[in-house]
């Protein structure tokens, strides 16, 4: 019976269209948050002898929502597909203990980070003070904080359950429902981690606000300073506005429910209404990349610098790739043409209008075919094939001996049947190379 009940508790309860619906959506989070937070790691890490204290907390914001991605989308994509949880108890219990600790986690760094700012920017003595020993403290405790809301289920101060949709796990709001102690945790995971946070993060931008405001207004008598004061005020009013924005799209609907889900009647609210504000949290993931790869001008140029660099280091390689092949096979057309020059050298003739054009080589190292575009757009000089003109060796030759002519065009007579061959091949494979150098265009 126990099995039987279990199975239930983790067996979907939305209609199957709505579940695939949720794992498409989760699906795009997901790579969203990989690839924000990824980059948003990666340029910290370029930029990490530049990097303020202040800057720490946005580095822990993209572990921790990182954590998060990787810690809960795989399954509850797999789980929404399959339209049930597939991974039984246990793994519902660790699953909702990461989601718990990376979500406070992220809470508690953007609350933090207001702090630092508000402290910088409206009590510059104090924030002045304010260096890296003091950001790696402010982040230690916003881990502490996170894991004791977070073990607090483990040691049965409310449980962790399956979600009354079924695809997902996290406080079991039945219970918070029917015993006092899980909805005793439910009220303080409300005001520690929702209230308490919304109201520190609003009155620090908004003192940030305010005392810009100021600064600028002190300003305006002088107008080189103005420009530069509004920019300014622009970027943090964006970065104030989308901070506060962000949070609360993605953590009131969640509040709200719980609350519902301690104090109503459980059994009357609809199992998406659980879903829904679900989604909105781990949503959150994507917002925080978003907001500080778009908005703050260091992180967004070393970001589109680095993106463009590396588009190009991919078309070059590929391109490369192609040259080298095309550079190979030009090497033997070179080889087979060098036996043709040293021939002709060899046998000078005075009826030189007959015979085709000398042909000098380069040597030049096909190595530096480093684009294809390069390489093919200015053959064959860059693939060392020049011609030269004849007009200097037939001035040479009419100081020539007439007994050594004559001597000479015997014995040109005589490889007349070799040069023909290697002078018929010499033409066919130049004829060959505009053909095959099509091939490099993409």
């Amino acid at each position: 019976m126990g099995l039987l009940t279990e199975d239930i508790a983790f067996h979907s309860n939305i209609p199957v269209p709505l579940d695939i619906t949720v794992a498409v959506i989760y699906s795009v989070f997901g790579i969203c948050s990989l690839f924000g937070n990824s980059t948003l790691l990666y340029i910290s890490y370029k930029k990490k002898h530049l990097l303020k204290p202040a800057e720490y907390f946005i580095i822990n914001l993209a572990v921790s929502d990182l954590g998060l991605t990787l810690s809960l989308y795989p399954m509850a994509i797999t789980s929404s597909f399959y339209h049930r949880w597939l991974y039984g108890k246990t793994v519902c219990s660790i699953y909702a203990f990461c989601g718990m600790l990376f979500g406070i986690c992220s809470l508690t760094t953007l609350t933090l980070l207001s702090v630092v700012c508000c402290v910088k920017v409206c009590y510059p003595l104090y924030g002045n003070r304010f260096n890296s020993v003091h950001g790696c403290l402010l982040i230690a405790c916003a881990w502490v904080y996170a894991l004791l809301f977070a073990c607090s289920p483990l040691a049965h101060w409310g449980e962790y359950g399956p979600e009354p949709y079924g695809t997902a796990c996290c406080i079991d709001w039945r219970l918070s429902n029917e015993h006092t102690t899980a909805r005793s945790y439910t009220v303080a995971l409300f005001i520690f981690c929702y209230i308490l946070p919304c109201c520190v993060i609003l009155a620090s931008y908004t003192g940030i606000l305010v005392t810009v405001q100021a600064s600028r207004k002190t300003m305006e008598q002088h107008s080189s300073r103005q420009t530069h004061m509004s920019s300014i005020q622009i970027i943090i009013v964006k970065l104030s506005v989308a901070v506060c924005i962000g949070f609360f799209a993605a953590w009131s609907p969640y509040a709200v429910v719980s609350m519902w889900a301690a104090f109503g009647h459980v059994e009357n609210i609809p199992p998406l209404a659980f879903a829904m504000p679900a989604m909105f949290a781990k949503s959150s993931t994507i917002y925080n990349p978003i907001i500080y790869l778009t908005l703050r001008p260091n992180f967004r140029r070393i970001m589109c610098r680095d993106i463009g660099t590396l588009c190009h280091a991919c078309l070059r390689g590929c391109l490369c790739q192609r040259c080298s092949t095309k550079c190979s096979s030009k090497q033997k057309i070179r080889v087979r043409l060098r036996t043709v020059h040293r021939q002709t050298n060899r046998f000078p003739s005075a009826n030189s209008s007959a015979q085709p054009p000398p042909v000098a080589f380069k040597d030049h190292d096909c190595e530096k075919c480093k684009d294809a575009f390069e390489c093919f757009s200015h053959y064959p000089q860059m693939c060392g094939v020049t011609n030269l003109a004849t007009s200097g060796d037939l001035s040479k030759d009419q100081h020539t001996p007439v007994s050594q002519i004559q001597k000479l065009e015997a014995e040109a007579l005589h490889a007349k049947a070799k040069r023909t061959s290697e002078t018929d091949n010499f033409h066919i494979n130049l004829e060959m190379v505009p053909g095959q150098a099509k091939v490099a265009w993409p």
